[in-house]
């Protein structure tokens, strides 16, 4: 089968294009052809080794949605024939992956390919933080950093579903502006030209919002404290930008706030049960129209190293695709 494979931590170049033999699957698991793979931003990390082991080769990525060729002896759900989307543990860049039962979803007939390897990422993720680590209720505000990207854009729409009264959304550069609105963002920011807390207090009327979703880390962190209200929740679920942020026990206690974390990833590994409820809304709103996957960019599975780059250059809008097969 082809497949990329990271031979050593570096700059997109360390992707190659390569032959490798089928994997084999254990009993609980299925063997799955790759139809499209997506592009996250944590396969940047793990090619620069920020993320995940450095045993060389692997492959990157984190989700696939394909069509199942074989199950193992004790897999109940599934069978061959099957459309499903999938988090395979060895990556995804390949025509062919591995995954365990408890971390394949079934695609509903009315989701097409596109959609489907567009979602599980960062979907399940924005369902996650909304719906269960902040816990929104209805009418609450809720800002939304990198806006514009794969997870803010779907987190954008899926506020919106679980109730949020408005949507604030901030973005690196003017270009980026368009997408956030399109997602539904009653207003977006753009963090180029000046800071972002004393607008979100404008636009609260010096209240702060409920709510604020955190992938960039470090002093965005810090100054999302300056803009959450009281009884706020910050949720914490990256670190794009390589720093480290803090905060002092003052800036919580006295104003009944929370800083909470997640990881998908920790999710996958140690509590993959979380995860098939989570699926079943994600997949209701999708059939039912209410969430929109935006898709910015599609390429082919041997030109990953494009995508790689245009990843990172922090240009691109909405998620990124791979074409593995047919």
């Amino acid at each position: 089968m082809k497949a990329i494979v990271v031979t050593a931590f570096g700059k997109p170049e360390v992707l190659k294009y390569v032959d490798m033999d089928i994997p084999s699957i254990k009993p609980n698991q299925l063997l799955i052809k790759v139809v499209k793979a997506s592009v996250n931003f944590a396969d940047v990390k793990a090619r620069y080794g920020k993320k995940g082991g450095g045993n060389f080769p692997f492959i990157p990525g984190l989700d696939a949605a394909g069509i199942i060729v074989d199950v193992g002896s004790v897999v109940k759900r599934f069978k061959a024939g099957q459309r499903v989307i999938a988090f395979p543990p060895k990556g995804s860049y390949a025509e062919y992956v591995v995954s365990d039962e408890n971390l394949t979803f079934e695609i509903p007939d009315s989701i097409d390919f596109d959609v489907a390897a567009a979602c599980p990422t960062v979907s399940f993720l924005s369902y996650k933080l909304l719906a269960d680590i902040a816990r929104i209720r209805e009418g609450e505000s809720v800002l939304v950093h990198s806006a514009a990207g794969g997870v803010g854009t779907t987190a954008i729409q899926m506020a919106k579903l679980l109730g949020a009264g408005m949507v604030v959304g901030t973005v690196g550069s003017e270009a980026k502006v368009a997408a956030a609105k399109q997602a539904g963002a009653d207003q977006v920011i753009c963090y180029e030209n000046e800071g972002f807390p004393n607008q979100v207090n404008e636009l609260t009327n010096g209240k702060g919002v409920d709510i604020v979703l955190d992938s960039i880390a470090g002093k965005v962190t810090e100054e999302s404290l300056n803009c959450l209200a009281l009884y706020g929740r910050l949720v914490q679920f990256g670190n794009s930008s390589g720093q480290v942020g803090s905060f002092r026990t003052a800036d919580i206690h006295t104003s009944c706030r929370s800083v909470l974390g997640f990881s998908l990833g920790t999710t996958r590994k140690h509590r993959p049960e979380l995860l098939g409820d989570t699926a079943s809304k994600v997949f209701q709103y999708l059939e039912n129209g209410d969430l929109n996957m935006n898709i910015g960019h599609h390429f082919s599975l041997e030109d990953a190293p494009i995508a790689h780059e245009l990843i990172e250059s922090r240009m691109s809008t909405g998620k990124i695709l791979l074409h593995v097969s047919d």
